[in-house]
């Protein structure tokens, strides 16, 4: 793997940072000092601040290893840590890190720790290598078991009597996702983003005698990772334009032009493929690489295929 150290990430609401000493007030008071935070954690209740305070210097003695992950998780909202995530065992020969987190009581039920754990699945995926990312939770405390199945992991078993926390010899639930999961998990939900793009869009209408629009709505993803969007537009004579170009041209007028995906929804709900039109315009648009643009054709059954596929010989 691919050792980074404990990198700053920003999610929605979350900064994950590293600790710094002056943490210790807020971190004592916000989580460490409450046995009902610690009480299915490995680590004692801090009796008062000062062991708060040995804890973080020995984190930051740490930091510059780059092995070493240990993120406090300070809301935006009020500037301040409110629980911590770490990476509490990585293994090089499995390619997997065993992650860790708590949260002061205030901000339980929100969607913060799944918020914070989500990106640390991205990180360790995208950015350290790892193959493998996994997390267990004392069975009596089934929240946390909530928040790793939030995050799209799997439960692999319990492990009778395989830990210790603050209760004692305790079983162990343990949860894990796979790189392939994350990366098919990932491919998926970019499929139902751009389908909700293309839906928040379409509204059949009669503009005039002459012209109906919005029909059929069309999303595009870039290399770039945007998305843009566009309706088809009929008129009784040639001015007209199907859903597909309208958002390449949308693409283009913002400056893009490598498309990634395309799905264009019927007035039924239904995907459809593009006509020989807008495949001819994105044939155009990337004459040496149009054959990896992937079009979705079958929504509910996720079927995809490539341009190529489509079209595998180009008239010019």
């Amino acid at each position: 793997m691919n050792h980074k150290g404990t990198k700053i990430i920003e999610t929605k609401r979350l900064i994950l940072r590293p600790f710094r000493k002056e943490d210790a007030g807020q971190m004592f008071c916000n989580w460490a000092s409450d046995p009902e935070v610690t009480k299915f954690l490995t680590w004692p209740t801090h009796k008062n601040i000062d062991v708060t305070r040995q804890v973080l210097e020995s984190w930051e003695n740490e930091y510059d290893k780059p092995e070493n992950y240990q993120w406090a998780m300070e809301l935006k909202e009020i500037h301040e840590p409110i629980g911590s995530i770490s990476a509490v065992k990585t293994d090089e020969r499995t390619e997997s890190a065993t992650i860790g987190y708590c949260i002061g009581r205030r901000w339980w039920g929100q969607g913060l720790t799944a918020e914070a754990l989500r990106a640390l699945i991205v990180f360790f995926f995208e950015e350290v290598g790892a193959n493998c990312v996994n997390a267990c939770h004392d069975p009596r405390n089934p929240n946390s078991g909530k928040v790793m199945k939030k995050c799209g992991m799997t439960y692999e078993g319990t492990w009778r009597g395989g830990g210790v926390n603050n209760q004692g010899v305790c079983d162990e639930s343990w949860y894990s996702i796979l790189k392939n999961e994350y990366q098919n998990g990932k491919e998926k939900d970019i499929w139902e983003r751009l389908y909700g793009r293309a839906l928040a869009v379409q509204n059949g209408r009669k503009v005039s005698d002459y012209v109906d629009a919005g029909g059929v709505a069309a999303a595009l993803l870039t290399k770039s990772g945007r998305i843009y969007t566009g309706v088809c537009v009929d008129t009784c004579c040639t001015l007209g334009i199907c859903a597909e170009r309208n958002a390449i041209f949308n693409m283009l007028t913002n400056g893009e032009h490598e498309i990634e995906k395309v799905i264009a929804i019927m007035p039924d709900g239904r995907a459809g493929a593009p006509c020989g039109a807008c495949r001819e315009l994105m044939v155009q648009l990337m004459p040496d690489t149009y054959k990896d643009i992937e079009i979705m054709v079958d929504y509910k059954q996720r079927k995809a295929v490539t341009l190529g596929e489509l079209t595998p010989k180009w008239w010019f």
